[in-house]
Order: C-alpha cells, then sequence, then structure tokens
C-alpha cells in the first residue's frame, strides 16, 4: 500500500493522549506498508459487487483498506478476540465508517449470518484440518452469484518461508497478539480439495513481496453450472 495511504489509516489507531498505548499504530503502519496482502485482496475484491465477510478480521484494517481504494461496499467483521473488536469498533465510529460493523464471534459455536464476499486472511492455519474443511463448505453455500472468497494463507512445506512462517506464528502467540496456537497448515493440495469439494473452482498466487513467509492468496468462486 502506498506509504501516505498506510500513514493515513494508521494514524486513527494512535491513542488519544500522548502517553497511551502506540501499539495499535505502530503495527498497523508496519503491515500496511510491507505486507503485499491488502494490495492482493483490494484487487481480487475491486470488481466484484456485494458486502464482505472478513471471518478473523482482528482490527478490522480490511475495511479501511476497502475504504481508501474507493470501493463503498457493507464491511462485517467477525473475530474471537473481543479486545481487538472492541478496539476496531471505537477506529470505526473515530474515522466514519459508517457501513462497517463488528461483532465478536466464536465460529465453533455458531456463524454469521451473511451472503457475498468472503475474506479469510491469515487465520486458516489456526483450525484442524477437518475444521479448515468444514469452514469452506459453510463459507461457499454464502457466495452469492459472482461473489468470491479471498483467502490469504501461509501453505505448509518444508521450505525455509513454511518453517519461518511457522515461527513467526508461534512468536506472535507467545507474545500475545494471538490468542491461539497454529493447529494445521494446509497445503495446496489439501485446499484445492476442500474447495472442489465445496463445489469452487480456485486460483492460487504467491503473496510473499518483500516479506520471507510463505503466503499465498487464493481466490475462489462457484464452479460454472
Amino acid at each position: 500500500m502506498p506509504p501516505q495511504q498506510a500513514l493515513a489509516i494508521a494514524r486513527a489507531f494512535l491513542p488519544k493522549r500522548p502517553w497511551g498505548n502506540r501499539y495499535d499504530y505502530y503495527y498497523t503502519r508496519a503491515k500496511l506498508r510491507t505486507d503485499p496482502l491488502y494490495p492482493g485482496v483490494l484487487a481480487a475484491l475491486r470488481d466484484t459487487p456485494g458486502p464482505v465477510l472478513d471471518l478473523g478480521c482482528g482490527l478490522g484494517l480490511l475495511a479501511h483498506a476497502l475504504h481508501v481504494d474507493g470501493q463503498p461496499r457493507a464491511y462485517y467483521g467477525v473475530d474471537i478476540d473481543a479486545s481487538k473488536i472492541e478496539r476496531a469498533r471505537q477506529i470505526a465510529r473515530r474515522t466514519g465508517l459508517k457501513d462497517a460493523r463488528f461483532e465478536v464471534v466464536d465460529l465453533g459455536a455458531r456463524w454469521p449470518e451473511h451472503t457475498g464476499n468472503v475474506a479469510i486472511l491469515d487465520m486458516l492455519q489456526y483450525l484442524p484440518s477437518q475444521v479448515q474443511a468444514g469452514m469452506l463448505a459453510h463459507v461457499s453455500r454464502m457466495l452469492a452469484p459472482g461473489n468470491k472468497l479471498v483467502i490469504r494463507s501461509a501453505l505448509g512445506d518444508d521450505s525455509g518461508r513454511g518453517r519461518t512462517s511457522k515461527v513467526t506464528d508461534l512468536m506472535a502467540h507467545f507474545a500475545g497478539w494471538m490468542q491461539e496456537v497454529p493447529k494445521s497448515y494446509p497445503t495446496r493440495e489439501s485446499l484445492e480439495g476442500h474447495l472442489a469439494n465445496a463445489g469452487l473452482s480456485a486460483t492460487f498466487s504467491p503473496l510473499y513481496g518483500n516479506t520471507p513467509f510463505n503466503n499465498w492468496l487464493i481466490v475462489a468462486e462457484r464452479r460454472a453450472g
């Protein structure tokens, strides 16, 4: 993302008082400037109509990225982390994102109601393989005609990128940023199988950028017929 756009979004996460906690500001600024995630997701959604459900939304950065990209659409972010959801709500109110809403949801207990596009960004590895398959099958039923499922995930393999992804995710858990430890990194073969079983066709593109991680962008749609 262009530095000025990244900075404009990140400034909304500054604390109201000079002595407040600036972690979210620095995290947001660094992520938006260095991670190719948002340019990739924005490009995938740009010509796709309809609202977006963001599963595992964290602080809701996708809502802000869509806004600055000129994609006016309803956004619904859910996450199990109540603290992140509360901060996401506060920042959305502060920046006037009227079409964005956030909710604490444990996907192991219930599913949000939604029809449209779905984003699953950097969360599949925190679910067991059989749960990943069930999630993708459920999500496929949310996709309206012409809508997309956009996934960013580290793929499991023995490459240096794969090992770096695993170590970094563990560090994020021990640092307290992520509540869960990774459970099962999907392989390309497992994801292709889960998506096909859900009636979806998908394209896979590496999304490394200048990072050392084994991240891929997967864009899926309902198969014709």
